[in-house]
């Protein structure tokens, strides 16, 4: 696996470790809709949570969530969308970004 593969990896374990620390239900993890994909899907008792996660080794270039750009949000939005459609759930919905250094 790739180096940078390889700090995403362990970038999300975190942020499932942290989300769960929150009392929040992981209920999946990178789902794929055409080329769109949510990193996790959780849930709480009021939202369903779709969080995107953002891992870098350092803020030399700037802060990880400074990485998620108009094109990006308005795809995870997309996917949200059809994962909501796709699994008939009727629960406000909330995006969340984690960054981690």
């Amino acid at each position: 696996m790739a180096q940078h593969n390889e700090l995403g990896k362990r970038g999300e374990e975190e942020a499932v470790r942290y989300l769960k620390s929150k009392d929040y239900k992981i209920v999946c993890r990178n789902w794929r809709f055409y080329g769109y994909e949510i990193d996790i899907v959780a849930e709480n008792e009021e939202f369903i949570v779709f969080v995107e996660v953002k891992t870098r080794t350092s803020v030399q270039w700037g802060n990880p969530v400074g990485f998620v750009n108009k094109l990006r949000m308005r795809r995870m939005l997309d996917a949200a969308d059809h994962y909501l459609i796709e699994m008939d759930i009727d629960k406000p919905a909330r995006f969340d970004i984690i960054g981690l250094v």
